[in-house]
């Protein structure tokens, strides 16, 4: 485990003389940024012998409830347990009104213990290790999608999409549509210089699917990183929203009748040298992209929960939406889960479109490179690229509720080797909670079914 050094704060603090207050932040298993904020003079402290932070940080649910069954609660008393920054986290937060700086951290392998097991960046560290290991060098990038909503509520207290320079509150898009993205000018502006700022590499943006949804596409490199970034970024995306009256919601399928919100996932391996294994003349990739892909496919079911974590996710799973429904893949098609795309040979790469845009991203790149490493070790066969309709000529379903595969990944021995028993002790007993509590809630939709009907 590498930490930040020292001189990487002392650097920072004399470049930025006006900062006095610092969030630091470490990422959960529900992707949710906690931690605190911190005096200019408490930072170098961090970085010399780490900083203290509850057990529990790590086993709370989505709510911020403590969960008792994670062992991180009543079991060890609430102990503190030691996080250090990380290399290149320590960031100026620009949409800020009051200057303010950022640095993630990330538990201690033996410092932070108990929590340190249930930190899902180590989850994906073990996972590359793993990898590299055996001479592959994973390289991935993620494009997530996202709605852009106004902070108030219309009439009726339900969200809305955020109102257009113009003043006009879009009610229909035009996928890839410019003046969508001219509408919106202002944001993606202040998005881009802060991304710049932070170095994140943002490129593409797009207009998607319905008012107020963009995606916008992260450059390519070594996975670990460029799931830091991805975490950041989102974080950042929130950011400028919030400057801008806006919201940035990243929930998988917030509108029932228009398009859901995706995290692709692009991933192909490298050897040491940093040539892809995977670049091919043929469309279908070399014969080890191919493995990586059966192994995706056969780890698909037991491993579906850290794509899909939480109820609404399963909402997004709709037939003919551009959200997958099935065990497949294909040559540059849409239609399936798995895609590899076009384009020239030294491209050639897997793009994993299962995740929704609500996905820890440090939990869903461990899945999909675990994945990918039992394809190749067990030498899968993925069959043959579907061609046309996915959609029509689906054979083995993805399951479409929660429950199921929260019962898969506990039933699942692939998933204990690969991820490790005392993570998943940790994240099964969050995620029981937090079915549990959500099953227990009585809402609109039930009175609108029920209250007299039954």
């Amino acid at each position: 485990m590498h930490f930040a050094h020292e001189q990487e704060a002392q650097d920072f603090l004399a470049s930025n003389p006006d900062i006095d207050l610092f969030e630091l932040f470490i990422l959960d298993a529900n992707g949710v940024p906690r931690g605190k904020l911190l005096h200019r003079e408490e930072l170098l402290a961090v970085y010399r012998s780490g900083r203290p932070l509850p057990s529990t940080i790590l086993g709370l649910s989505l709510a911020g409830e403590d969960v008792e069954d994670s062992g991180l609660v009543w079991d060890v008393g609430d102990v503190d347990c030691r996080a250090y920054p990380l290399a290149g986290s320590l960031v100026r937060l620009p949409w800020r009104k009051l200057p303010t700086g950022a640095l993630q951290v990330s538990m201690h392998p033996q410092e932070g213990l108990p929590a340190s097991v249930a930190d899902p960046r180590h989850l994906l560290i073990r996972t590359i290790d793993r990898l590299v290991a055996d001479g592959l060098h994973p390289v991935m990038a993620c494009e997530l999608e996202f709605y852009l909503l106004d902070e108030r509520p219309d009439a009726h207290g339900r969200p809305q999409p955020a109102l257009d320079t113009d003043g006009g509150r879009p009610i229909q898009t035009q996928v890839y549509g410019l003046r969508e993205l001219e509408q919106i000018e202002p944001f993606l502006a202040d998005l881009y210089a802060a991304c710049k700022a932070q170095g994140i590499p943002a490129r593409t943006a797009i207009s998607e699917y319905a008012p107020g949804q963009v995606e916008i596409t992260l450059e390519h490199g070594p996975a670990l990183e460029a799931m830091d970034q991805a975490v950041r970024y989102k974080r950042l995306v929130k950011g400028v929203a919030h400057a801008h009256g806006m919201r940035a919601c990243f929930m998988a399928k917030p509108f029932a009748e228009i398009a859901g919100t995706g995290l692709h996932m692009h991933v192909s391996l490298a050897d040491a040298a940093g040539n892809n294994l995977f670049a091919a003349e043929d469309a279908a990739g070399t014969p080890l992209l191919r493995q990586a892909v059966g192994g995706m496919l056969a780890s698909l079911l037991d491993s579906l929960l850290l794509f899909c974590p939480n109820a609404n996710s399963y909402r997004r799973f709709q037939a003919h939406s551009y959200a997958p429904l099935a065990l497949n893949w294909g040559v540059d098609n849409r239609t399936v889960s798995l895609r590899v795309p076009g384009g020239p040979a030294y491209t050639r790469h897997v793009e994993h479109r299962i995740s929704g845009a609500d996905a820890n991203p440090y939990l869903a790149a461990a899945a999909i490179l675990a994945g990918v490493h039992r394809g190749i070790r067990d030498r899968l066969d993925p069959g043959a690229p579907v061609e046309g309709n996915g959609y029509a000529q689906a054979k083995t379903l993805l399951p479409t509720d929660w429950l199921s595969a929260l019962n898969a990944l506990e039933r699942s021995e692939w998933t204990r080797d690969a991820f490790g028993a005392e993570f998943l002790r940790v994240y099964l007993a969050v995620k029981r909670a937090e079915y549990r509590q959500f099953m227990s809630e009585v809402g609109e939709q039930d009175w609108r079914w029920y209250l007299n009907q039954a």
